[in-house]
């Protein structure tokens, strides 16, 4: 469903991305972990054209993107920042309506059809009884099961969720997932996700992609990447990795930090 071969990206000289390759099948979920000023959230505004790539492919369906229009990309990729730009005073019902921006044309004048899909995407996340709430009087998960919503009335085959379970307690962090877990089985969605929480990466991601310095240096299920010796060197992190029914859970070990070993200082 995704390709991406031999990306670069850069901004004002600096390189935040370097010569990156990655696949997503359809209908698997991928975590993007790695260290702050990895490049996990430019990763994620190239692949929907909010940053432009220096070089290198990215493919979705099939389809290069450099030959997609802003339109068409929407199509096929639905996107949920980690802090949205809304304004004030707006309700949840059009909120969520704004996911059919790709399909509206002419004076902009919403169809019976694309409220039946605003309608129907409240609905999958029990959020009808808040349609006429403003987002402002909502609580940090109630919220941020509306940006869901809205990316699934966009209708794309692909949702890209950075940083999902920003600012929410645990148990909301866990309601986030387990939602996203049971609406990409019953809708059959792509799943990518940047995520800082690596228990909860190793917990719900079919495969996890560590980045660091703008590449991805490990890939694989998540026994294969949380290694205690991974998390040392590019997180410069002491933890432990406790293999529970079959998935690593990462617990920080009081003592000293060790010293992060970049992908630069390791080629030098």
């Amino acid at each position: 469903m995704i390709e991406i071969r031999d990306l670069t990206v850069s901004i004002g000289g600096t390189s935040l991305i370097r010569s990156l390759a990655l696949d997503v099948a359809e209908g698997e979920w991928v975590a993007i972990i790695g260290p702050n000023g990895a490049g996990k959230s430019t990763l994620c505004k190239t692949l929907i054209g909010i940053q432009a790539a220096d070089g290198g492919q990215i493919s979705l369906g099939g389809r290069p993107v450099r030959k997609l229009s802003s339109r068409d990309r929407a199509r096929l990729v639905a996107y949920v920042p980690q802090a949205p730009a809304i304004p004030p005073g707006l309700t949840v019902a059009d909120y969520v309506l704004l996911g059919r921006t790709p399909f509206i044309r002419g004076l902009g004048v919403d169809r019976p059809a694309d409220v039946a899909t605003m309608s129907e995407a409240l609905d999958h996340l029990g959020l009808a009884k808040f349609a006429g709430r403003t987002l402002s009087s909502l609580s940090g998960g109630e919220r941020q099961r509306v940006l869901i919503a809205r990316a699934l009335a966009q209708e794309a085959p692909v949702i890209l969720l950075d940083e999902p379970t920003t600012s929410l307690d645990l148990g909301a962090q866990q309601d986030v997932l387990d939602l996203i877990d049971r609406l990409r089985s019953r809708l059959g969605l792509t799943v990518v996700t940047t995520l800082h929480d690596l228990t909860l990466a190793g917990q719900y991601a079919d495969r996890l992609a560590l980045m660091d310095s703008g590449r991805i240096v490990v890939s694989g299920d998540a026994r294969e990447v949380l290694t205690e010796e991974n998390i040392e060197r590019y997180y410069g992190a002491r933890m432990k990795v406790i293999v529970e029914q079959g998935r690593p859970m990462v617990i920080p070990v009081r003592g000293p930090v060790p010293v992060r070993n970049t992908e630069d200082e390791a080629a030098s």
